[in-house]
Protein backbone atom coordinates (compact mmCIF):
# COMPACT_ATOMS: atom_id res chain seq x y z
CA UNK A 1 0.00 0.00 0.00
CA UNK A 2 1.66 3.54 -1.13
CA UNK A 3 0.12 7.14 -1.08
CA UNK A 4 2.36 8.92 -2.55
CA UNK A 5 2.81 12.26 0.19
CA UNK A 6 2.96 16.24 -1.52
CA UNK A 7 6.70 16.28 -1.54
CA UNK A 8 7.26 12.70 -3.04
CA UNK A 9 4.69 13.32 -5.54
CA UNK A 10 5.95 16.61 -6.37
CA UNK A 11 9.93 14.77 -7.30
CA UNK A 12 8.13 11.81 -8.87
CA UNK A 13 6.08 13.51 -11.21
CA UNK A 14 8.47 16.07 -12.19
CA UNK A 15 11.12 12.46 -12.98
CA UNK A 16 8.45 11.32 -15.32
CA UNK A 17 7.80 14.36 -16.48
CA UNK A 18 11.90 14.46 -17.25
CA UNK A 19 11.30 11.22 -18.98
CA UNK A 20 8.42 11.82 -21.18
CA UNK A 21 10.36 15.21 -22.57
CA UNK A 22 13.86 13.35 -23.36
CA UNK A 23 11.13 10.46 -24.98
CA UNK A 24 10.36 13.21 -27.34
CA UNK A 25 13.06 15.22 -27.88
CA UNK A 26 14.79 11.64 -29.38
CA UNK A 27 11.36 10.52 -31.44
CA UNK A 28 9.21 13.47 -33.38
CA UNK A 29 6.50 15.94 -31.63
CA UNK A 30 4.05 13.57 -32.32
CA UNK A 31 4.96 11.56 -28.99
CA UNK A 32 5.04 13.83 -26.36
CA UNK A 33 2.01 13.19 -24.13
CA UNK A 34 -0.57 15.73 -25.24
CA UNK A 35 2.14 17.84 -26.17
CA UNK A 36 3.95 21.05 -24.06
CA UNK A 37 0.95 22.04 -22.82
CA UNK A 38 0.76 18.82 -21.17
CA UNK A 39 4.08 18.70 -19.34
CA UNK A 40 3.59 22.09 -18.26
CA UNK A 41 -0.08 21.48 -16.71
CA UNK A 42 1.59 18.00 -15.13
CA UNK A 43 4.27 19.64 -13.31
CA UNK A 44 1.82 21.33 -11.00
CA UNK A 45 1.37 18.24 -9.43
CA UNK A 46 -0.60 19.61 -6.26
CA UNK A 47 -3.36 20.52 -8.66
CA UNK A 48 -5.97 18.16 -8.86
CA UNK A 49 -9.01 19.73 -10.89
CA UNK A 50 -9.91 17.79 -13.23
CA UNK A 51 -9.50 14.42 -12.12
CA UNK A 52 -11.86 11.99 -10.55
CA UNK A 53 -11.79 11.52 -6.64
CA UNK A 54 -12.32 9.19 -4.32
CA UNK A 55 -15.44 10.94 -2.61
CA UNK A 56 -18.24 8.29 -2.14
CA UNK A 57 -18.91 4.56 -1.90
CA UNK A 58 -19.10 3.15 -5.13
CA UNK A 59 -20.03 -0.22 -6.56
CA UNK A 60 -17.36 -2.36 -7.25
CA UNK A 61 -16.94 -5.06 -9.92
CA UNK A 62 -15.08 -7.88 -10.91
CA UNK A 63 -13.48 -8.64 -13.29
CA UNK A 64 -13.50 -5.03 -14.61
CA UNK A 65 -11.62 -3.16 -11.72
CA UNK A 66 -8.69 -5.45 -11.91
CA UNK A 67 -8.45 -2.94 -14.76
CA UNK A 68 -6.88 0.87 -15.10
CA UNK A 69 -9.22 3.76 -13.93
CA UNK A 70 -7.16 6.26 -16.19
CA UNK A 71 -9.68 9.18 -15.04
CA UNK A 72 -7.70 9.19 -11.29
CA UNK A 73 -4.35 10.37 -11.08
CA UNK A 74 -2.68 7.28 -9.38
CA UNK A 75 -3.20 3.63 -9.31
CA UNK A 76 -0.95 0.85 -8.56
CA UNK A 77 -0.97 -3.04 -8.37
CA UNK A 78 1.34 -4.13 -5.27
CA UNK A 79 2.20 -8.13 -5.23
CA UNK A 80 4.17 -9.22 -2.15
CA UNK A 81 4.54 -12.67 -0.87
CA UNK A 82 6.70 -14.97 1.38
CA UNK A 83 7.82 -18.47 -0.30
CA UNK A 84 10.15 -21.08 0.99
CA UNK A 85 11.87 -24.27 -1.01
CA UNK A 86 11.18 -27.96 0.66
CA UNK A 87 14.63 -27.23 2.31
CA UNK A 88 13.27 -23.95 4.66
CA UNK A 89 15.59 -21.43 2.81
CA UNK A 90 13.24 -18.14 2.50
CA UNK A 91 12.64 -15.37 -0.03
CA UNK A 92 10.20 -12.62 -0.34
CA UNK A 93 9.29 -10.64 -2.98
CA UNK A 94 7.80 -7.75 -4.22
CA UNK A 95 6.36 -6.72 -7.72
CA UNK A 96 4.60 -3.64 -8.02
CA UNK A 97 3.52 -1.55 -10.75
CA UNK A 98 1.89 1.48 -10.92
CA UNK A 99 -0.27 3.80 -12.76
CA UNK A 100 0.51 7.92 -13.57
CA UNK A 101 -1.67 10.40 -15.54
CA UNK A 102 -0.11 12.95 -16.32
CA UNK A 103 -3.27 15.03 -17.75
CA UNK A 104 -6.80 14.34 -17.34
CA UNK A 105 -8.93 13.49 -19.06
CA UNK A 106 -8.36 11.31 -22.45
CA UNK A 107 -5.81 11.71 -24.72
CA UNK A 108 -7.65 12.81 -28.40
CA UNK A 109 -3.91 12.37 -30.78
CA UNK A 110 -4.00 9.73 -33.24
CA UNK A 111 -0.66 9.04 -32.98
CA UNK A 112 0.22 5.29 -31.78
CA UNK A 113 3.02 7.37 -29.25
CA UNK A 114 0.11 9.46 -27.55
CA UNK A 115 -0.50 8.83 -24.38
CA UNK A 116 -1.64 10.61 -21.24
CA UNK A 117 -0.51 7.51 -18.72
CA UNK A 118 3.24 6.35 -17.41
CA UNK A 119 3.76 3.78 -15.80
CA UNK A 120 6.43 2.82 -13.07
CA UNK A 121 7.47 -0.88 -11.17
CA UNK A 122 9.37 -1.95 -8.81
CA UNK A 123 10.36 -5.30 -8.35
CA UNK A 124 12.35 -6.57 -5.14
CA UNK A 125 13.69 -10.57 -3.50
CA UNK A 126 14.86 -10.71 -0.16
CA UNK A 127 17.57 -13.94 -0.06
CA UNK A 128 17.40 -14.32 3.58
CA UNK A 129 20.21 -17.27 3.20
CA UNK A 130 22.27 -15.17 1.35
CA UNK A 131 21.46 -11.86 3.06
CA UNK A 132 20.92 -9.96 0.13
CA UNK A 133 18.19 -7.27 -0.85
CA UNK A 134 17.75 -6.39 -4.56
CA UNK A 135 15.68 -4.05 -5.88
CA UNK A 136 14.75 -2.68 -9.20
CA UNK A 137 12.99 0.11 -10.68
CA UNK A 138 11.35 0.77 -14.50
CA UNK A 139 9.16 3.21 -16.27
CA UNK A 140 7.34 3.33 -19.40
CA UNK A 141 4.86 5.32 -21.32
CA UNK A 142 1.19 3.64 -21.78
CA UNK A 143 1.88 3.35 -25.98
CA UNK A 144 2.75 0.84 -28.64
CA UNK A 145 2.07 -2.32 -26.13
CA UNK A 146 5.23 -0.85 -23.25
CA UNK A 147 3.28 -1.03 -20.02
CA UNK A 148 -0.62 -0.97 -19.72
CA UNK A 149 -3.20 -2.84 -17.88
CA UNK A 150 -6.52 -4.65 -18.84
CA UNK A 151 -9.11 -6.25 -16.90
CA UNK A 152 -10.58 -9.11 -19.31
CA UNK A 153 -8.64 -11.10 -19.41
CA UNK A 154 -6.56 -9.61 -16.43
CA UNK A 155 -3.46 -8.52 -17.64
CA UNK A 156 -1.58 -5.81 -15.97
CA UNK A 157 2.47 -5.18 -17.38
CA UNK A 158 5.38 -3.33 -17.92
CA UNK A 159 7.65 -4.64 -20.79
CA UNK A 160 8.19 -8.41 -19.33
CA UNK A 161 7.69 -7.77 -15.68
CA UNK A 162 3.40 -8.77 -15.69
CA UNK A 163 0.59 -10.36 -14.00
CA UNK A 164 -1.58 -12.16 -16.10
CA UNK A 165 -4.39 -14.73 -15.99
CA UNK A 166 -4.51 -17.59 -17.33
CA UNK A 167 -6.40 -19.01 -20.25
CA UNK A 168 -9.13 -21.30 -18.12
CA UNK A 169 -11.89 -20.56 -15.47
CA UNK A 170 -10.01 -21.47 -12.66
CA UNK A 171 -9.15 -17.71 -11.55
CA UNK A 172 -5.54 -18.72 -11.85
CA UNK A 173 -2.72 -15.47 -12.45
CA UNK A 174 0.82 -16.13 -13.52
CA UNK A 175 3.16 -13.62 -12.34
CA UNK A 176 6.78 -13.42 -14.72
CA UNK A 177 9.39 -11.40 -13.91
CA UNK A 178 13.39 -10.45 -14.81
CA UNK A 179 16.14 -8.60 -14.15
CA UNK A 180 20.40 -9.18 -14.32
CA UNK A 181 20.58 -12.87 -12.68
CA UNK A 182 16.88 -12.91 -11.20
CA UNK A 183 13.86 -14.51 -12.32
CA UNK A 184 10.79 -14.99 -10.57
CA UNK A 185 8.14 -17.08 -12.47
CA UNK A 186 4.80 -18.03 -9.95
CA UNK A 187 1.13 -19.49 -9.96
CA UNK A 188 -0.97 -17.32 -7.81
CA UNK A 189 -4.53 -18.64 -6.87
CA UNK A 190 -6.64 -17.11 -4.41
CA UNK A 191 -7.75 -19.02 -1.42
CA UNK A 192 -9.87 -15.84 0.26
CA UNK A 193 -12.33 -13.48 -1.37
CA UNK A 194 -11.54 -9.91 -2.20
CA UNK A 195 -12.03 -7.91 1.02
CA UNK A 196 -13.14 -4.27 0.36
CA UNK A 197 -10.84 -1.90 2.44
CA UNK A 198 -12.15 0.66 4.81
CA UNK A 199 -16.07 1.51 4.42
CA UNK A 200 -17.08 -0.15 1.79
CA UNK A 201 -13.45 0.12 -0.34
CA UNK A 202 -13.72 3.48 0.46
CA UNK A 203 -10.17 4.35 2.16
CA UNK A 204 -10.56 7.81 4.03
CA UNK A 205 -7.15 8.84 4.60
CA UNK A 206 -7.48 11.97 6.36
CA UNK A 207 -10.81 14.65 7.26
CA UNK A 208 -11.03 16.38 3.66
CA UNK A 209 -13.25 15.28 0.28
CA UNK A 210 -11.57 13.08 -1.85
CA UNK A 211 -8.86 12.61 0.56
CA UNK A 212 -9.46 9.24 0.08
CA UNK A 213 -8.52 5.83 -2.19
CA UNK A 214 -10.65 2.88 -3.10
CA UNK A 215 -9.10 -0.22 -2.09
CA UNK A 216 -9.14 -3.83 -2.30
CA UNK A 217 -7.16 -6.18 -1.15
CA UNK A 218 -7.02 -10.56 -2.33
CA UNK A 219 -5.28 -11.45 1.60
CA UNK A 220 -4.25 -14.94 0.68
CA UNK A 221 -3.01 -16.52 -2.49
CA UNK A 222 -2.12 -20.02 -2.69
CA UNK A 223 1.71 -19.39 -4.79
CA UNK A 224 3.83 -21.86 -6.14
CA UNK A 225 6.39 -21.57 -8.89
CA UNK A 226 10.58 -20.67 -9.39
CA UNK A 227 13.25 -18.26 -8.00
CA UNK A 228 15.48 -18.36 -10.01
CA UNK A 229 19.26 -16.70 -9.07
CA UNK A 230 21.97 -17.02 -11.77
CA UNK A 231 22.46 -20.93 -12.36
CA UNK A 232 20.65 -21.69 -9.21
CA UNK A 233 16.54 -22.41 -9.70
CA UNK A 234 14.53 -22.85 -6.45
CA UNK A 235 11.34 -24.44 -6.36
CA UNK A 236 9.41 -22.26 -4.06
CA UNK A 237 5.79 -22.43 -2.27
CA UNK A 238 3.95 -19.94 0.16
CA UNK A 239 1.51 -17.05 0.07
CA UNK A 240 1.11 -13.54 -1.80
CA UNK A 241 -0.75 -10.58 -0.77
CA UNK A 242 -2.51 -8.25 -2.95
CA UNK A 243 -3.68 -4.52 -2.87
CA UNK A 244 -5.37 -2.56 -5.08
CA UNK A 245 -5.80 1.22 -4.95
CA UNK A 246 -6.48 4.56 -6.96
CA UNK A 247 -6.56 7.91 -5.74
CA UNK A 248 -6.51 11.28 -6.88
CA UNK A 249 -5.39 12.56 -3.43
CA UNK A 250 -1.94 12.78 -1.45
CA UNK A 251 -1.49 13.13 1.85
CA UNK A 252 -2.38 16.07 4.06
CA UNK A 253 0.00 18.69 4.66
CA UNK A 254 0.37 17.50 8.37
CA UNK A 255 0.81 13.87 7.66
CA UNK A 256 4.69 12.76 7.62
CA UNK A 257 4.27 8.90 6.34
CA UNK A 258 2.79 5.70 7.08
CA UNK A 259 3.84 1.81 8.70
CA UNK A 260 1.76 -0.44 6.97
CA UNK A 261 1.74 -3.96 7.52
CA UNK A 262 0.12 -7.24 5.52
CA UNK A 263 -0.02 -10.04 8.24
CA UNK A 264 -0.63 -14.17 7.17
CA UNK A 265 -0.89 -16.11 10.50
CA UNK A 266 -0.93 -19.89 11.11
CA UNK A 267 -4.40 -19.96 12.50
CA UNK A 268 -5.80 -18.37 9.19
CA UNK A 269 -6.62 -14.31 10.23
CA UNK A 270 -4.95 -12.13 8.33
CA UNK A 271 -4.57 -8.40 8.40
CA UNK A 272 -4.27 -5.20 6.92
CA UNK A 273 -3.39 -2.29 9.07
CA UNK A 274 -1.97 1.06 7.97
CA UNK A 275 -1.06 3.32 11.31
CA UNK A 276 -0.64 7.73 9.67
CA UNK A 277 2.21 9.86 11.38
CA UNK A 278 1.91 13.18 11.60
CA UNK A 279 4.73 15.84 11.67
CA UNK A 280 4.40 16.64 15.18
CA UNK A 281 4.54 12.72 16.03
CA UNK A 282 0.36 12.14 16.79
CA UNK A 283 -1.04 9.33 15.00
CA UNK A 284 -4.27 10.32 12.15
CA UNK A 285 -7.21 9.02 14.00
CA UNK A 286 -8.22 7.81 10.32
CA UNK A 287 -5.23 5.21 10.77
CA UNK A 288 -7.69 1.91 10.16
CA UNK A 289 -7.18 -2.04 9.06
CA UNK A 290 -8.84 -5.34 8.78
CA UNK A 291 -8.85 -8.01 10.25
CA UNK A 292 -9.74 -10.94 7.88
CA UNK A 293 -10.84 -14.56 9.62
CA UNK A 294 -9.97 -17.98 8.17
CA UNK A 295 -13.73 -18.21 6.01
CA UNK A 296 -13.01 -14.15 5.01
CA UNK A 297 -15.48 -12.58 7.12
CA UNK A 298 -14.32 -9.13 8.27
CA UNK A 299 -13.59 -7.02 10.90
CA UNK A 300 -12.91 -3.07 10.43
CA UNK A 301 -9.48 -1.77 13.08
CA UNK A 302 -9.59 1.91 14.09
CA UNK A 303 -6.59 3.41 15.60
CA UNK A 304 -8.00 3.05 18.89
CA UNK A 305 -7.99 -1.12 18.30
CA UNK A 306 -4.21 -1.18 17.89
CA UNK A 307 -1.21 -0.63 20.27
CA UNK A 308 2.39 -0.66 18.64
CA UNK A 309 5.36 -0.80 20.22
CA UNK A 310 8.70 -0.38 18.16
CA UNK A 311 11.07 -3.21 19.06
CA UNK A 312 14.21 -2.27 16.77
CA UNK A 313 15.49 0.39 14.13
CA UNK A 314 17.90 0.44 11.57
CA UNK A 315 19.69 3.03 10.08
CA UNK A 316 20.05 3.43 6.95
CA UNK A 317 23.61 4.59 5.11
CA UNK A 318 21.52 6.48 3.15
CA UNK A 319 20.12 8.51 6.11
CA UNK A 320 17.19 8.13 7.96
CA UNK A 321 16.33 5.53 10.86
CA UNK A 322 13.53 3.04 10.57
CA UNK A 323 11.79 1.42 12.96
CA UNK A 324 11.49 -2.03 11.47
CA UNK A 325 10.87 -4.50 14.65
CA UNK A 326 6.91 -4.09 16.38
CA UNK A 327 4.99 -5.47 19.06
CA UNK A 328 1.38 -4.95 17.43
CA UNK A 329 -1.47 -5.29 19.85
CA UNK A 330 -5.19 -5.92 18.06
CA UNK A 331 -7.39 -5.50 21.17
CA UNK A 332 -10.43 -6.94 19.59
CA UNK A 333 -9.19 -9.84 18.60
CA UNK A 334 -6.81 -10.47 21.33
CA UNK A 335 -4.09 -10.53 19.59
CA UNK A 336 -0.50 -9.74 20.75
CA UNK A 337 2.12 -10.47 17.74
CA UNK A 338 5.80 -9.63 17.53
CA UNK A 339 6.71 -8.44 13.98
CA UNK A 340 10.56 -9.08 13.28
CA UNK A 341 12.08 -8.50 9.97
CA UNK A 342 14.08 -11.40 7.80
CA UNK A 343 16.55 -8.28 7.16
CA UNK A 344 17.45 -4.88 8.30
CA UNK A 345 18.75 -4.00 5.28
CA UNK A 346 15.16 -3.76 2.66
CA UNK A 347 14.98 -0.47 1.80
CA UNK A 348 14.33 0.47 -1.66
CA UNK A 349 16.64 3.65 -2.94
CA UNK A 350 14.58 4.21 -5.81
CA UNK A 351 12.64 7.59 -7.24
CA UNK A 352 10.37 7.10 -3.84
CA UNK A 353 12.74 5.63 -1.06
CA UNK A 354 11.19 3.82 1.35
CA UNK A 355 11.21 0.38 3.27
CA UNK A 356 9.68 -2.76 2.18
CA UNK A 357 10.54 -6.02 3.19
CA UNK A 358 9.92 -9.44 4.43
CA UNK A 359 8.96 -10.36 8.32
CA UNK A 360 8.63 -12.89 10.56
CA UNK A 361 5.44 -12.79 13.18
CA UNK A 362 5.30 -14.71 16.38
CA UNK A 363 2.34 -14.38 19.57
CA UNK A 364 -0.54 -15.96 20.78
CA UNK A 365 -4.06 -14.84 20.53
CA UNK A 366 -5.77 -15.90 24.12
CA UNK A 367 -4.00 -18.85 25.37
CA UNK A 368 -2.81 -20.44 21.63
CA UNK A 369 0.28 -19.96 19.81
CA UNK A 370 0.44 -18.26 16.49
CA UNK A 371 3.35 -17.58 14.15
CA UNK A 372 3.46 -16.39 10.44
CA UNK A 373 4.73 -14.35 7.75
CA UNK A 374 4.48 -10.81 5.82
CA UNK A 375 5.27 -7.53 4.75
CA UNK A 376 6.34 -4.52 6.33
CA UNK A 377 6.24 -0.73 4.22
CA UNK A 378 7.81 2.50 6.14
CA UNK A 379 7.48 6.09 4.28
CA UNK A 380 8.93 9.54 5.57
CA UNK A 381 11.21 8.17 7.73
CA UNK A 382 14.38 9.37 5.03
CA UNK A 383 14.13 12.94 2.83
Amino acid sequence: MIVLMNRQQSGLLFILAMLLMMSACSQSADITPEGNAGISSFLESDDNKGYTRAEKIREFRFPEDHGAHPDYRTEWWYFTGNLATEEGRHFGYQLVLFRFALKPGRTTRTSNWATNQVYMAHLALTDVAAQEFKFYERFARNAVGLAGARAEPFHVWLDNWQVKSVNDDSGTWVLQASEENLEIALTLSPSKPIVLQGDRGLSRKGPSAGNASYYYSITRIDTKGTITLGEQRHQVTGLSWLDREWSTSALNEDQEGWDWFSLQLTNGYDLMYYQLRRKDGSIEPFSSGTLIGPQGGTTTLRAEDIILETRDVWESPQGGRYPVAWRMKILPAGLDLEITPYLHAQELDTTVRYWEGAVSIQGRQGDEKIAGNGYLEMTGYAQ
